[in-house]
């Protein structure tokens, strides 16, 4: 399992690319691999102004259903449509091509609780 040092992450194993005031979210490897074989995801509405913590999507696989939570506040921007045809990019490029949705943050809204790679694998070793 990887998990980039350019990115963000959530103890509920979101990814978050930021870029400017666009935060682009995904789910990390190791929640690509407890979740298996993706058959469906859930895509968030284009427009729809979301919390930080708030269920966003849902992903469901072959062994269980997944919620995938906002991580900051903001207005879902874009989504990746091509997941609707291809939800196992999920699981083939869970940081690149399997990405969920795109929020554009709300100006002043706090970025509390993401947490940096090294932090995130810390989180990972007090599941087990």
């Amino acid at each position: 399992m990887e998990f980039p040092h350019d990115l963000k992450y959530t103890s509920t194993h979101e990814w978050i690319r930021m870029d400017g005031n666009r935060a682009r979210v995904g789910v990390t490897s190791f929640a690509a691999q407890e979740l298996s074989d993706v058959v469906y995801v859930d895509l968030p509405e284009v427009g729809k102004e979301v919390q930080a913590g708030q269920e966003v999507s849902v992903v469901e696989s072959v062994k269980a259903a997944s919620s995938i939570y906002a991580p900051l506040a903001g207005r879902v921007a874009d989504v990746n449509t091509a997941l609707k045809s291809n939800p196992a990019l999920l699981n083939e490029s869970c940081y690149q091509e399997g990405w969920i949705f795109e929020l554009e943050l709300t100006p002043g809204a706090p970025a509390q609780g993401l947490l940096t790679s090294k932090e995130y694998l810390k989180t990972l070793e007090g599941e087990k």
